[in-house]
């Protein structure tokens, strides 16, 4: 051990506030580094000899935040297209449009110039008013057209697309799990929801490595930018949340400052073969599956979509939307989406089952504890992602079985008002919970679903305490969590939930040295104004990836 530091490059960090998410430990005022993790505090970081000093100048130390369910190809892609974010009418979306098409040649046209490729449009802040097809091809020129909308569940596209993608405008075929929407006439209207969108992902994919690498290497940077230092990629290399079967290839060829997790979607595993004494396999090829790779890139859970949004009202619930007289639907065959999770599970593979609505929560809980009761709990857990509308009696099940539910309270901020529109005042006091879950004595993770919302952890942190929505309205306040409580999600719980428990998110002799500076405590401003701190610094293994320091 003493040989050891004598040879390594010894760094003291002080001057400094860490708030360490250690109960034993809350708070320390000088850390130890070597050879990326933290060796000592306090009073025993006193005791190392030439040391590299790094003076923080007063700041406020935190563990680096971690993002459990995030799409960083999809966001490092939208910094590159046209950005329909602040499009608030229907000109202002053609206006954009019509004016990209004078750019010809400029990264605003994205890496497929042939197409216009739009990123970050709601439909929501439309108020009523919905795009038209005609003046869609009017603005783009004839040329081809694909609006992604922030939910990640819908695209918009004009007759040219259509025309691509093979299907009439005037006689649209019926697609399982999605729909290509069609107004009064049965004429298209451009809009495709859920599985339609593979009509378009068809043409476009897969996407060479070259574009993967440039869009993870854009998002990474400006991770580290907000004191993200780990992030789950929720969904890769298959599905109509994929962009190419190369897709993980991407994340090793990429300089990326941020530690990484990735989750194959389930259509990504196939059988395989092997010795004619073992059961077959499933998986990827090679007989990949969660847990392989280390502590800078590493193969998460499958994930596995049961249903689809509340925006699109596509999530599956167990009575109908307040807003329309149905409820939604499941994306596949239940059995058949049943039956790949369990195989998938026997074989060593953790779950992550994107699940909205509620019926499609109490289908992935049922999935969950079947597999656990036939397989055993997996040393990753298994999930749900999101809980827009989540049961007490589900949450006490999740809890029993060691469950974990991903939340985005950042929707709240964003959609509020629209989810509460859709599903009513009732089910808003269900949607998104964090308060239940730390009550039920789960454990809570940080997470965003960016680009679908903003994530920057600070920003969604504001978003766990204060639960307003757009317009200020509160979304369900029996939800609220402590500052305290959020801060210790999007490190220690984050940790937990994608299997580091122990070995990153606290700031604690022998985890790993992934640290964020803050120019202000969390924990003592206003709850409004947790969101406007800002990172002075980011520290990924011990090395500075962004910062003064």
């Amino acid at each position: 051990m003493r040989s050891s530091l004598n040879q390594s490059p010894i760094t003291l960090i002080e001057n400094a506030r860490f708030l360490t998410q250690d109960p034993q430990n809350p708070v320390a005022d000088a850390v130890v580094i070597v050879e990326g993790k933290i060796i000592a505090l306090d009073e025993s970081a006193g005791r190392f000899q030439n040391v590299e000093k790094i003076d923080a100048e007063g700041a406020i130390v935190v563990p680096g935040f971690n993002d459990v369910h995030a799409h960083s190809v999809w966001f490092g892609q939208t910094l590159l297209e046209i950005d329909l974010s602040q499009s608030k009418t229907p000109g202002a979306v053609y206006e954009a449009l019509a004016g990209a098409l004078k750019h010809e040649g400029s990264e605003q046209l994205g890496a497929k110039p042939q197409w216009l490729i739009a990123s970050g449009f709601n439909p929501n802040l439309l108020e009523g008013a919905e795009l038209e097809i005609n003046k869609l091809d009017r603005s783009t020129g004839g040329r081809p057209l694909l609006i992604k909308h922030n939910s990640g569940h819908a695209y918009t596209v004009n007759s040219k697309a259509l025309e691509i993608a093979g299907v009439d405008p005037r006689d649209p075929v019926e697609i399982e799990g999605g729909e290509i929407v069609t107004d009064q006439d049965g004429l298209a209207t451009g809009l495709l929801d859920e599985n339609a969108m593979r009509i378009i992902q068809d043409i476009l994919q897969p996407e060479a490595s070259s574009e993967l690498v440039q869009a993870l290497e854009r998002a990474t940077q400006h991770y580290v930018t907000e004191g993200l230092t780990s992030v789950t990629d929720a969904g890769v290399a298959g599905g109509w949340i994929g962009h190419s079967p190369r897709e993980i290839s991407a994340y090793q060829a990429a300089e990326i400052p941020t530690r990484m997790q990735l989750m194959p979607t389930i259509d990504v595993l196939h059988n395989l073969s092997g010795h004619t004494s073992e059961e077959p396999g499933y998986g990827i090829d090679t007989g990949l599956r969660t847990g392989f790779g280390d502590d800078k890139l590493q193969i998460g859970p499958t994930k596995i979509f049961t249903d689809g949004s509340l925006l699109g009202t596509t999530a599956a619930m167990s009575e109908d939307y307040q807003c329309c007289s149905h409820h939604g639907y499941f994306q596949g065959d239940v059995e058949e989406m049943r039956g790949q999770a369990l195989r998938a599970a026997s074989l060593g593979w953790s779950l992550a089952l994107h699940a909205i609505g509620d019926a499609a929560v109490e289908f992935s809980i049922g999935v969950i504890m079947e597999a656990i009761d036939s397989f055993g709990a997996p040393s990753m857990p298994h999930r749900i992602e999101h809980g827009g509308v989540v049961q007490d009696d589900q949450i006490k099940r999740m809890a029993d079985y060691g469950i974990i539910l991903v939340p985005q309270p950042r929707f709240i901020r964003e959609f509020g008002d629209s989810m509460a529109e859709k599903i009513g005042v009732e089910r808003t006091n269900l949607s998104y919970p964090a308060k239940r879950l730390l009550d039920a004595g789960m454990i809570l993770p940080g997470s965003s679903d960016r680009p679908v919302a903003n994530g920057a952890p600070l920003k969604v942190m504001e978003a766990f305490v204060n639960r307003e929505t757009e317009t200020g309205e509160l979304y369900g306040t029996s939800e609220r969590i402590t500052a305290a409580e959020a801060l210790y999600a999007y490190t220690a719980g984050s940790a937990y939930v994608t299997g580091w428990g122990g070995k990153k998110g606290q700031i604690k002799p022998g985890q790993l040295a992934d640290l964020a500076f803050l120019e202000d405590n969390p924990l003592e401003v206003a709850s409004t104004s947790i969101g406007s701190i800002e990172v002075v610094g980011t520290m990924v293994g011990g090395e500075m990836v962004h910062g003064k320091f």
